[in-house]
């Protein structure tokens, strides 16, 4: 397997910055265009769907978060580059706080990014949690 240029590292890096910044800004247009439009959705492992397309994906995300502040972080970022495809590990933190209840997480995005004619694309992504703490209203 070939050394990945660097350059493809630090796309796919910039990417997912992307992707937390227009997640947690609500800029559903532009978070839509970070995914390829097959693009598959997995967070059953960590309580929720299995979603195909990212139409659909968008549609959910942006309705379950209406009126929430959220807060998404990644680091440690681990991308094998083959080409044209990339499988990456992201360690995250994630901090939600709607009306009804408040929850941070800590875990760990799965993803296949892709090469396209627009950029690096996410193609599948599983979200994995190691700790879901939840907070419920007083009263």
């Amino acid at each position: 397997m070939a050394v990945p240029d660097f350059a493809d590292w630090l796309a796919i890096c910039n990417l997912k910055a992307a992707y937390c910044r227009l997640l947690d800004t609500k800029d559903w247009e532009g978070w839509k265009q970070l995914f390829t439009v097959d693009c598959v959705l997995d967070t059953t492992d960590s309580g929720g769907t299995r979603e195909q397309g990212r139409d659909i994906f968008v549609a959910q995300v942006s309705a379950a978060l209406a009126g929430a502040k959220t807060a998404h972080h990644i680091h440690s970022p681990q991308i094998e580059i083959d080409g044209d495809r990339a499988q990456v590990v992201w360690a995250m933190q994630d901090r939600v706080i709607r009306d009804d209840f408040a929850l941070t997480g800590y875990g760990h995005y799965h993803e296949t990014c892709v090469r396209t004619a627009q950029g690096w694309k996410i193609a599948e992504q599983r979200l994995t949690r190691l700790i879901l703490d939840v907070e419920q209203p007083a009263g």
